[in-house]
């Protein structure tokens, strides 16, 4: 095996492919381990190869190749589930009821003086009913960014309610 490694070092992509074949199974066990879903395990898996391609020159020691190989698929197992916390499926989320203010406006045309981004807080917030810590997760936000603009924004709404009653 350490014959192997030497000339993938070197360029040879046909001893790269030999090591790979040689640590397939044991490749698909750990990502299926961390994955459920098939999809996600193959996705992992030709990361991980990719990444072995393109970093084979930093590994160290040619011994440790199948250990070096194991470790970027756990990091591309971790990235994958990371991901997938972050986002939330359209199927998950229920389809929101009409809400009106007092006035009689819709909710869609309530917010619309607001950024695209502060628009989407919003809906997330008040019609998915999303707590600010899950928005500012799902946004890639601080939470304390999240409230800011949610704070601000019923702020703007506010004057802006104040300004059209009169």
């Amino acid at each position: 095996m350490e014959l192997l490694v030497k000339k993938a070092k070197r360029g040879d992509a046909e001893a790269l492919i030999s090591l790979i074949e040689q640590n397939k199974q044991s490749m698909y066990k750990v990502a299926r381990g961390f994955l459920d879903n098939p999809e996600d395990v193959a996705d992992a898996m030709s990361q991980t190869v990719l990444d072995c391609y393109e970093k084979i020159g930093s590994l160290r020691q040619n011994a440790y190749f199948k250990t070096w190989m194991i470790r970027i698929l756990i990091n591309n197992c971790k990235d994958i589930l990371g991901k997938q916390k972050r986002s939330v499926s359209m199927e998950e989320v229920p389809e929101p009821e009409s809400r009106t203010d007092n006035g009689g406006r819709e909710f869609k045309e309530l917010i619309e003086p607001l950024n695209a981004r502060d628009r989407s807080i919003f809906t997330l917030f008040y019609v998915y009913g999303m707590k600010v810590r899950e928005i500012a997760a799902y946004m890639d936000m601080k939470e304390t960014t999240v409230a800011t603009r949610l704070k601000r924004g019923r702020e703007a709404l506010r004057e802006e309610m104040a300004g059209s009653r009169e």
